[in-house]
């Protein structure tokens, strides 16, 4: 889950500001971690803590109401709902959030379960629920395969139309989940991925996480001290306590 945070971090500058140089600066002042880190950290906890994904989604994000970037105008109301409840959704938010998902599970089916449940709380509309399915699907298979056409079915299986044009925005899952793929297979590295992702534009932090936490999955990532430079200490101790307890399926 961390190179899903790093994605989101390195993304939060580009989001409204696309770039088109390969060789941005990754970590200029100004980025932060924005709402997809929230909702990462607030599904790791959830699994941590053995409670419903939508109740820890939204005690965290009522937690932190102003991220950077802010959330989504239908995912902010469904926060502050006194009753939330799901909304139909197919945005991205449900596969930027999906990634620890991928980590915890032992078995392909229970990972496609849990990571439609995660999705089925707020983004319920098939192609939200596939969207998660897809990304936590495929990092389960990348950190225990360690191959890269271990997920072109999932490719295949669950997206079958074109990719959006370079610097075309697009939040939903059926737009950002095959392209996501599609960036990580035309990877050669964790860097190399992240850096093809925003340089690529669009909704460059959720790009940034949904394809982090596959890198992460392949190449492996782990440098403590960039997330302990952006995240406040109460999210660095969910990274801490997840890394202890899956860490090792990584």
């Amino acid at each position: 889950m961390t190179g899903s945070i790093i994605g989101d971090i390195i993304g939060s500058n580009y989001e409204f500001n696309n770039v088109r140089n390969y060789d941005f600066e990754m970590f200029p002042s100004g980025c932060s971690y924005t709402d997809d880190t929230i909702c990462t950290i607030a599904i790791a906890d959830a699994i941590l803590k053995k409670i419903p994904y939508k109740d820890s989604l939204i005690k965290w994000c009522r937690k932190y109401p102003h991220p950077k970037g802010a959330y989504g105008a239908s995912f902010s109301r469904w926060i502050r709902s006194k009753d939330p409840q799901p909304y139909d959704s197919f945005g991205n938010g449900a596969a930027m959030r999906v990634s620890p998902i991928g980590f915890a599970f032992d078995t392909e089916k229970e990972t496609i379960r849990q990571a439609q449940m995660s999705a089925a709380c707020s983004h319920n509309h098939e192609e939200g629920m596939k969207g998660a399915a897809a990304i936590a699907l495929a990092i389960f298979r990348l950190r225990n395969t360690h191959d890269k056409d271990s997920i072109k079915g999932i490719l295949g299986w669950y997206y079958g139309y074109r990719l959006p044009a370079p610097f075309e925005w697009n939040e939903t899952c059926q737009g950002c989940v095959p392209l996501a793929l599609h960036l990580f297979l035309d990877s050669s590295s964790f860097e190399d991925a992240i850096r093809k992702t925003v340089s690529y534009g669009g909704d460059s932090d959720t790009l940034g996480a949904i394809v982090g936490g596959m890198a992460e999955a392949y190449y492996g990532f782990n440098d403590d001290q960039i997330i302990k430079s952006y995240l406040p200490d109460e999210m660095i101790d969910v990274v801490n306590g997840f890394k202890r307890c899956y860490g090792q399926k990584n």
